[in-house]
């Protein structure tokens, strides 16, 4: 249905795609995956036509419609949201202006009734008189209230907007549907709606995310850009990082037989296949695993920064109290009040909030960074804590290259080759290491941070959206990092993966009160009791 020939896009020296040959078709859900600077955003927009290749051509099936996520958010300031929507079917729209105005000439006559009736009958075929109530439809499911749906786009705040060129986007049933990064600003509901949605999409679906939950759920294959090419998998994600870094190992391994390794990773597709069976997509994708040729998992050259904490000494029994603690924003505003709990050696909670600010607060205050209203805090007299802050600029306020950097905060090895050592392990090489920390990339300086954390090896962490900015190599290290950290673990994460496969303590802070629940994230979530409880405190708070 969309066909990708011979592709091949450079920039000046620099080489992003080399002779791509690839087929989008069908009932699927293609999870466009690579490296930072991969160009996998390039790559969308080469198939949107929005950026045309050196070489090659990228043809979509006559009579068939590609509906794209806009990223530009200015340019329907001007139509209502209900409108902004239906512009996602251009045809159905451009046919909608031509009825318009020829109703509205002011010296209609028989000639345009004629034309008028023709259109008509084009407008009934194209499903029009649904248009508003089916992009109602998909406003309400993502969040948009009907009171908004009459509202200039220009007048909507940024997150409201995002959901409306989300919405145009899925409008009309295209049959090839583009999305780049569709979960950004979503709230969890929003997000499983949209997974719901997806799911029950009957056409192809051509997707750029860093949720690797939302990419587990909706893919029915991974389209992997490395080596200035890109190759087709079967599944989704986990599969495809579970099953390439099974082909490391076996690479790694040189004196592995043949047949052994085959076994060994057929197997693999077999379990995988069987576990299939939790996922929402669970027929269509164990039948697809079922057919897999062992011949088609390959290694990836994918680089994973080594994302290990470890502990300069193991916790007492008192790690961290807090008792009555109070926040207010600097208007005033109560953040949360009488906050009160205890953390256990070895608990790993995650921090849920609906105001992310009340938990940086909290992350400031238990740091020493920020005096709470009332209330105290006490650690146990074995803790040394280290904290991963979300806003991290100041650290960065200096004309010092790397080594210089990371030099101040390696308490007692301070020679270069330890510092270049360390700096490796986090990806940065060879001359890289002398690279001013100030025109650091956002992703470079979370890389940063958390060698700093790594370097003062403490035994309670506190990290406040660890993720942000990172590509999902550095997320997948980080999140095996934290599965793996022996201490005690304080963190905030909108990344679903890690809350579950993480979290064994779950800590929701509302304005005017707490829950706390030794649980898992996804029992959290969709536990009706818990569920009930939640509601409650939101109609207190």
């Amino acid at each position: 249905m969309l066909n990708v020939s011979n592709v091949t896009l450079q920039f000046g020296k620099r080489v992003l795609f080399e002779d791509v040959n690839i087929k989008f078709h069908g009932e699927r859900c293609y999870g466009l995956i690579g490296a930072n600077g991969a160009g996998k955003s390039t790559f969308l927009k080469i198939l949107s036509g929005e950026i045309s290749p050196n070489s090659g051509g990228v043809n979509l099936e006559s009579g068939k419609r590609m509906s794209v996520l806009s990223q530009n958010h200015f340019a329907f300031d001007e139509e209502t949201v209900l409108n902004t929507v239906i512009q996602g079917n251009e045809p159905l729209w451009n046919l909608m202006q031509k009825k318009d105005a020829i109703y509205m000439k002011p010296d209609f006559n028989e000639e345009d009734g004629l034309i008028a009736a023709d259109l008509e009958v084009q407008f009934e075929e194209m499903d029009g008189w649904n248009a508003e109530s089916d992009a109602g439809t998909l406003l309400s499911g993502l969040g948009i209230s009907p009171d908004d749906h009459y509202t200039l786009m220009k007048d909507m705040e940024g997150s409201k907007k995002v959901r409306v060129l989300l919405a145009q986007a899925l409008f009309g049933n295209p049959d090839i549907l583009i999305l780049d990064e569709p979960t950004n600003d979503l709230d969890l509901k929003t997000i499983s709606w949209l997974e719901d949605f997806l799911i029950d999409f009957r056409n192809t679906v051509i997707v750029v995310s860093h949720d690797r939950h939302f990419l587990d759920t909706v893919c029915t294959h991974i389209a992997d850009i490395d080596f200035k090419r890109i190759k087709l998998y079967t599944g989704n994600y986990s599969f495809w990082y579970e099953s390439s870094q099974l082909a490391l190992r076996q690479r790694q391994a040189a004196n592995k037989k043949a047949e052994d390794k085959r076994k060994e990773l057929q197997e693999f597709i077999s379990r995988f296949a069987a576990n299939a069976s939790k996922s929402k997509q669970a027929t269509s994708r164990k039948k697809m695993l079922d057919k897999i040729n062992v011949d088609e998992i390959q290694a990836s050259s994918r680089m994973y920064p080594a994302i290990i904490f470890e502990q300069e000494r193991d916790a007492g029994d008192q790690i961290l109290e807090v008792d009555g603690l109070s926040a207010h924003d600097e208007q005033g505003n109560i953040l949360f009040q009488n906050l009160s709990f205890k953390l256990n050696r070895g608990d790993k909670v995650a921090l849920l909030a609906d105001d992310h600010r009340i938990l940086t607060a909290l992350y400031e205050i238990l740091a020493g960074n920020q005096q709470p209203s009332t209330g105290t805090f006490a650690y146990g007299q074995t803790i040394k804590n280290a904290y991963l802050p979300n806003e991290n600029a100041e650290f960065f306020d200096t004309d010092d290259n790397l080594m210089d950097w990371l030099r101040e905060f390696s308490p007692e090895n301070k020679d270069e080759v330890f510092v270049r050592g360390f700096l490796g392990k986090m990806l940065f090489s060879g001359e890289e290491v002398f690279k001013s920390a100030r025109v650091l990339s956002g992703g470079e300086k979370v890389r940063c941070m958390l060698s700093r954390m790594m370097l003062q090896q403490a035994n309670l962490l506190f990290l406040d959206e660890p993720t942000n900015h990172l590509d999902l190599e550095s997320i997948q290290a980080l999140n095996n990092g934290m599965k793996d950290f022996k201490g005690t673990l304080v963190f905030s994460s909108h990344d679903h993966t890690i809350n579950q496969t993480v979290a064994n303590r779950i800590i929701e802070i509302f304005p005017n009160g707490v829950m706390d629940k030794m649980v898992e994230y996804d029992d959290y979530i969709t536990n009706s009791k818990i569920g009930s409880q939640r509601e409650q405190m939101i109609g207190v708070s």
